[in-house]
């Protein structure tokens, strides 16, 4: 059996990190579907666009074109780090809001952590030297 599984799969594309989204956002328009079973017209849309996002997905893992869906995920994946990169902060952000304070840099934006109560301290940034006072 895994023979015939991995035979079958050589020289195809594969699962990567759009077939993955694909795929849970099928499953989401999927279980919205049955949310909205009431309206008609949103059960057929929901339900429709999940089961498209599924045929989809599944003909990108069993494309045998790995340079276009390379590509394609490349794409992706250009759209999705900035999301994903926001999220991860916003997740660190809270973590460490018991021990620490956030500030942005005046100059060039960008995001300092300093640790709390220590007063009034000068913050010099790393990125473009740029001090400033803050309350900790």
């Amino acid at each position: 059996m895994r023979n015939w599984l991995r035979n079958f799969m050589a020289g195809r594309y594969g699962p990567d990190q759009l077939y993955f989204f694909l795929f849970i956002l099928a499953v989401i328009c999927m279980i919205v579907s049955r949310i909205c079973m009431a309206i008609p017209a949103l059960y057929l849309a929901f339900l429709f666009a999940g089961y498209a996002l599924l045929v989809f997905a599944l003909f990108r893992m069993l494309s045998r074109n790995v340079y276009k869906r390379r590509r394609e995920n490349d794409r992706f994946l250009r759209f999705w780090w900035p999301v994903r990169q926001w999220f991860v902060n916003q997740r660190m952000r809270f973590k460490c809001r018991k021990t620490h304070r956030f500030f942005r840099c005046p100059s060039c934006k960008n995001l300092l952590r300093v640790p709390r109560g220590k007063g009034k301290i000068t913050i010099t940034c790393p990125r473009c030297g740029e001090r400033f006072s803050r309350k900790t």
